[in-house]
């Protein structure tokens, strides 16, 4: 059975759909910030993804839980950078219950679960995909299964480190 136009086929994300906008990027940073004792910034409609995932590692380093919808887009906007700074389709990388992507060039599946996958909590790959926690010693936070189920060459994320990055 094929897909309707305009809807989602079963697998897939329509992407227009799940990029964060700038009203729900500054919704979040402004309820994080207020969340830590901050005055809502007025940050440029260009800075706002780094401005959160900034607000989420503040309210970690500070120790304190971050606000579930600035988690949420931080973790859209890393596995997004993750995504386009190593395309393809022969590894999945999920943190439930915010989002999954597929990412690095190889071999790709069509259907069903991937061969290469690896599943963490949003704390953990946020601290991977800025440069916080190294691979490595993330290994026991960390579910991965499949020869291609490893990262470590491929974080930290833009602007934290990357192709290109520092």
């Amino acid at each position: 059975m094929r897909a309707k136009p305009g809807s989602r086929a079963a697998g897939t994300v329509n992407a227009a759909m799940a990029r964060p906008t700038s009203e729900r990027l500054r919704a979040a940073l402004d309820a994080q910030l207020t969340e830590l004792g901050q005055a809502p910034d007025a940050v440029p409609a260009t800075r706002l993804a780094d401005a959160l995932v900034d607000a989420v590692l503040s309210a970690y380093d500070a120790g304190r839980e971050p606000v579930r919808a600035a988690v949420k887009l931080a973790v859209k906007i890393l596995l997004d950078r993750l995504a386009a700074e190593a395309p393809g389709r022969s590894v999945e990388m999920r943190v439930p219950p915010y989002a999954a992507v597929q990412c690095v060039e190889g071999p790709r599946h069509t259907r069903g679960t991937p061969p290469n996958v690896i599943e963490t909590d949003a704390e953990t790959w946020i601290m991977l995909a800025t440069g916080r926690l190294a691979w490595d010693d993330a290994r026991d936070r960390l579910a991965a299964s499949g020869a291609r189920a490893d990262l470590s060459d491929r974080l930290p994320v833009r602007p934290y480190g990357g192709a290109g990055g520092e």
